[in-house]
Formats: structure tokens, C-alpha cells, sequence
């Protein structure tokens, strides 16, 4: 019996070692350590001379500059190593001032040929690579505000569209709503028509002092634990949208306890820089432009976001908020200047209709609302300390005319840039919070403490693999050593995968990497026990070698498809580092399976299988056939 593959399954083993030592090289080149400029603002963009000019700066500090390009809107300065970035930082942010943002990260040296073919190096987690962690909390009493606002302008725009007339209906303490009226008919018409529309209150009537009909609209609680969960998921998701509109490798968003969120963004270093990914913590509303003769209590006055020394009258009454858009994307109008079109859902659609179609002619602000945590000095028990204080910033990014009665369909003009127009376009489309959300805690994982942990994990994968490597050398012999190819081949094509399919190499990664190493070899130990027992009943060599391969494989496909479940279950239920750990484990298993079963088996076919085989070197003996 000759122990030969066909040609083709050769052909095939071939391609997929040579495929996985092609996707497996880029992480033979380390990132380097830069600084990354970018502007402030959208609009703000880094030139040649802003780029010359921080280079300058780091001679004069005296850090060596491996190299500075530029991209724009942004600019890179590569340095030689983690001390010098870290030195860097500073020197720069200060010779460009407040236009600019210099935030440390780590730029590619992988080929071009390497990346015309989209092979790169593994992504890293946050406790190998560094990053930033944030912990946020959502402002669940402005949740119940924002909507009872909403309800609020719904009812007082239903009660003039019935003629019933009222006085109030702002947002009272307690989360309610009170509306007044002249006589008990107002009161019982508003009590009917509010009843059967809007279940989600409780209302009480009752008489004031002065002989008034009152109403009290009140949330039940039901409705408030459902606005405070949408409130906490709607975040989630627009986060989560919004990061990865922004191109960040592999974040981390979850929810945590009932109202907070944490969110991990590897290879960001800069908690500023990491804020503006995330994009500003804010809404949007549109509002129509008060009348002349509107009374002062109906209307607020807000600042242009790009002038503040301009401002305009809004009324109070809010028709859609960033909540109704389902789509926006960047355009532009038939002058070539940059507009943003919108598309409402069904329910902002409805809205906007009923509350343009009497106001042709009239203007419709957009009004940005951000809110921001700010560290502020104040005096406190005679002593300055800085604090933090949580500020909430509305200005007006768009008024313009209504030209006809708007739908679920228009579009937002008077944009200073493209650039603005795309940010605002990703904000929309990334989704707009459903309450406002603090920064409560931040933290910055240094690309030098994430070097160390990857300077530990080779080094356990590297004494693992020795170990096992010198051990089936030792005691198999020749078959060990195609064994220990096998492995080699293994780790290489591991790595590979998880280039290919951008996975994230956590430290519990690396964990699942040295275990692997370990599980790698158990199929080649089984198959090479097999073919020892199979020499000696008396069978010759090359059907011993047929046999140990053959017989031995359910038993190896058993135990790795229930390590595989295992690892599929923790997938499935874990987070953060278990996942990270499951991935590779997954990972792993399939490969170890390709070469344990394939590529050792096409090793000994090719050095065994054409000819006469009267002896095996195998189990630290010669084995007589």
C-alpha cells in the first residue's frame, strides 16, 4: 500500500499554507508610535505649514522625528519610541494651540504590496494595544423630560387643532403636565380626547383656587421604567453606530447597571480625541421661528452655533427631534453648496406635515443641543480645587425658509462646508441620543503598558511552544519533528485567520493561543500512538501509517468539535475577554484539526508514500515492518 494524496488536494494544502504565510506576515511589522493632528472642528483642516510647524517644535524639545506626512484634513508624526510619543504629546498641542487636537496613536508599517491585497496585522484589544475607557451615565430625569416636552407640544397642538381652549400645559414637577381651563366642558372634552390617545397618563381633575378647571396629566410608572429602558438602549445603539461610523477597530460598548455605559476604544490615547469620536453627547430639534407678536413665555432666543453674536426667536413647541430621523447623507444643492437630506420616520413625518403645512414662507431652525462636562476652579473651603461641573450648550446649526408643506422627506441648507455637512449627516444617521450622557470616569491605557503585556504574552506562547516542540522531538523522533511543522504551520495559519478576519488579539487571546499550542498536538500523539500499536500487531509501515490516520480520526473530531461547542457557547454568553478568548480558541481548533489531520499527513505521504518502507523512526525506536 502507498500512502499518496491526489494531486489536487496537494495543491490545495499548498495554496492555503502559502495564502496563510502572505496574511500572516504584516504582523511581522510593529506599528509605530506618532501623534496624530487633527482640527478642533470639522471645518478646521491641517496643512503643510501646521504640520512643518509641530515638527519644529519636537526639534527644539529634542525628539527625533522618524517621519511626518500628510493626510489631510490630518497630519502624522511618527517617533521612535513610547517615551518620546508620550514627550511629544504636549510639545505639540502647545505650538499649535486650541485649533488642533494632538492625539497619540500607532500608525501601520505594513507594505503596500501587503495591503493592496488587504492583509494587515491582527487588530489588538485595549490591554495590548492601549486605548481609552470611558464610563458614561445617562441622564435618565432629562429622558422623562425631553419626552414629556414632546407629549407636551402634541397634546397643546391637538387641544387648538379641537379649538378647546387652555392656559399651561408645560412640564410641571413630578413628571407631569397641568392644563387649565375656563369651564368643566374645556376640561371634559380635553379629559376625553386626552384619555383615549394617550393611555400612558394618569389624570386627575381637579379646581384651583381661583375657581379654574385643572387637569394633571401624570406618567405612570409603567411608562417611565419603558422611557428610561428605550432611553438607555437608544444610547447603546447610537454609540455603537456612531464609533463605527468613524472607522474605530473593534470598541467595546455595553451597557452597565441600569443607567451607565462603558465604552473601550483601542489605540485611541487621547481622552479629548477619543470624546470627539464618540461625538458630542447631543440632540436635535426642529422648531419653528417665533412670530413678531408672539409673547416672550412661548419662545426662547438661541445663538448660531458659527456666530454666537447672532441669535433668533424659537418658539417653545418642539415638531420632530433627532430621535424621528431614519436616514441622512451628505449633498449638495444646485449652487454646489453643501446641504444635508433628511428622512423622518413615519411618525416624525406625520409630525412635520401637521406643523408645516400652515407655516409656507415661515423659517425652521435646527437646533443643536450638546452636552458637556467641563473641569472648572472653584473655591471650596478656602481651598481652589477643580471640579466638575455638567453644562448643556443649544445653538442654532441651520434656519431656513419653508418653501411648502415638508413630509418625511426635505433637506438642511446654510452649512459652512462639506465637512460639517458630513459630520452632521453622520450624527443624524448614527442616530441621536435619547438623553443626554456625562462623562463619570475615563481612563487612558498607555501604548508602553499594553507593550509589556505584549511582551509577556510571546513570551508564554514562546516557552509553551519550545516545550512542546522539544517534547515531541524527544520522544517521537522523526514524527515528531513533522509534528512540530505541523505546528508551525498551525500557529502561522491561527494568526493568519484572525488577520483575515480582523479579529481582536486580547491578553485572554494570547491565553487561548498558548492553549491551543498545547491542543495542537494532541491529534498527531493520537495518530502516532495508533500507528505504534498498528507496528506492533505485525502490520507493515505504510498500512500502519494509513491506519493510524484513518482510525484515529474520530476520535480526534470528537474532542475538538466539544472543545469547539464549548468555545462557541462562551462566544455566544461572554463579553469583553471571554469573547476575546473564545475567538481564538474557536479559531485554533480549526486549525489545528487542517494540519493535524492534512498537512503532518501530506509531510509523511511526501517523505514515505512512493516508495518501499521496511522501518519507522517513530516512538524513540526503529519500528520493523
Amino acid at each position: 500500500m502507498l500512502n499518496k494524496f491526489p494531486l489536487w488536494k496537494n495543491i490545495v494544502i499548498l495554496v492555503a499554507v502559502v495564502i496563510g504565510f502572505i496574511y500572516a506576515l504584516p504582523n511581522l511589522y510593529p506599528d509605530d508610535y506618532a501623534i496624530q493632528i487633527t482640527g478642533a472642528r470639522s471645518s478646521t483642516q491641517v496643512d503643510q505649514a501646521t504640520l512643518d510647524k509641530a515638527v519644529d517644535a519636537l526639534k527644539q524639545e529634542g525628539i527625533a522625528v522618524k517621519e511626518a506626512t500628510l493626510n489631510p484634513p490630518n497630519g502624522l508624526i511618527r517617533v521612535n519610541s513610547a517615551e518620546a510619543q508620550l514627550s511629544a504629546r504636549p510639545a505639540i498641542q502647545e505650538a499649535l494651540g486650541r485649533d488642533y487636537l494632538a492625539a497619540l496613536n500607532m500608525a501601520p508599517t505594513t507594505p503596500d504590496w501587503l495591503r493592496s491585497i488587504g492583509a494587515g496585522p491582527m487588530k489588538l484589544g485595549l490591554d495590548l494595544r492601549g486605548g481609552v475607557h470611558f464610563l458614561l451615565e445617562v441622564d435618565m430625569k432629562s429622558a422623562l423630560q425631553k419626552r414629556l416636552e414632546v407629549y407636551s407640544s402634541e397634546i397643546k397642538r391637538q387641544l387648538r387643532e379641537e379649538h378647546i381652549r387652555y392656559r399651561g400645559g408645560d412640564v410641571g414637577e413630578g413628571n407631569t403636565i397641568q392644563l387649565v381651563f375656563r369651564d368643566d366642558a374645556s376640561q371634559n372634552q380635553a379629559f376625553d380626547l386626552i384619555r383615549d390617545q394617550y393611555n400612558e397618563f394618569l389624570l386627575d381633575k381637579t379646581t384651583d383656587d381661583n375657581g379654574q378647571q385643572v387637569l394633571t396629566l401624570q406618567l405612570s410608572e409603567k411608562k417611565i421604567k419603558e422611557i428610561e429602558e428605550y432611553a438607555l438602549k437608544q444610547n447603546l445603539t447610537t454609540i455603537r453606530n456612531r464609533v463605527n461610523e468613524l472607522g474605530v477597530a473593534e470598541p467595546l460598548v455595553q451597557r452597565q447597571g441600569r443607567d451607565r455605559i462603558v465604552v473601550e476604544l483601542p489605540g485611541v490615547q487621547d481622552t479629548a480625541q477619543a470624546k470627539r469620536v464618540l461625538g458630542a453627547t447631543a440632540n436635535l430639534e426642529f422648531r419653528l421661528e417665533a412670530r413678531q407678536d408672539a409673547p416672550s413665555s412661548a419662545t426662547e432666543v438661541y445663538p448660531f452655533r458659527d456666530n454666537p453674536d447672532r441669535t433668533a426667536r424659537l418658539e417653545r413647541e418642539i415638531i420632530v427631534t433627532g430621535e424621528n430621523v431614519a436616514n441622512a447623507q451628505q449633498a449638495f444643492d444646485q449652487n454646489g453648496q453643501p446641504q444635508v437630506n433628511i428622512t423622518l420616520d413615519s411618525t416624525g413625518g406625520d409630525r412635520m406635515t401637521r406643523a408645516t403645512r400652515d407655516a409656507i414662507k415661515r423659517r425652521m431652525a435646527v437646533l443643536f443641543i450638546e452636552y458637556r462636562t467641563e473641569t472648572v476652579k472653584k473655591r471650596i473651603d478656602g481651598k481652589i480645587q477643580e471640579v466638575e461641573e455638567r453644562k448643556v450648550n443649544r445653538s442654532i446649526i441651520s434656519l431656513a425658509t419653508i418653501q411648502s408643506t415638508l413630509g418625511s422627506s426635505f433637506r438642511i441648507t446654510g452649512l459652512d462646508s462639506t465637512a460639517e455637512a458630513g459630520e452632521l449627516a453622520l450624527l443624524l444617521r448614527a442616530g441621536s441620543l435619547a438623553a443626554p450622557m456625562y462623562f463619570v470616569q475615563e481612563r487612558t491605557i498607555g501604548p508602553s503598558l499594553g507593550q509589556k503585556n505584549i511582551d509577556s504574552g510571546v513570551m508564554s506562547v514562546t516557552v509553551g511552544f519550545a516545550l512542546v516542540l522539544l517534547y515531541m522531538l524527544l520522544y517521537y523522533r522523526f514524527f515528531g519533528l513533522v509534528a512540530n511543522v505541523a505546528l508551525a504551520v498551525n500557529l502561522m495559519l491561527l494568526v493568519a485567520c484572525m488577520s483575515i478576519l480582523s479579529a481582536t488579539l486580547t491578553l485572554p487571546g494570547i491565553a487561548g493561543i498558548v492553549l491551543t499550542v498545547g491542543m495542537a498536538v494532541d491529534a498527531n500523539v493520537l495518530i502516532f500512538e495508533r500507528i505504534k500499536e498498528e507496528l506492533r500487531l505485525g502490520v507493515p509501515p505504510q498500512s500502519a501509517i494509513n491506519a493510524g490516520f484513518s482510525r484515529a480520526f474520530v476520535s480526534i473530531f470528537d474532542a475538538n468539535i466539544t472543545t469547539l461547542l464549548v468555545a462557541v457557547i462562551l462566544f455566544a454568553m461572554g463579553s469583553g475577554p471571554v469573547k476575546g478568548f473564545a475567538v481564538t480558541l474557536c479559531i485554533g481548533i480549526l486549525t489545528s484539526m487542517f494540519t493535524g489531520l492534512l498537512v503532518s499527513r501530506a509531510i509523511i505521504n511526501l517523505i514515505y508514500g512512493g516508495r518501499k518502507v521496511e522501518k519507522l523512526a517513530i516512538g524513540g525506536k526503529l519500528a520493523n515492518g
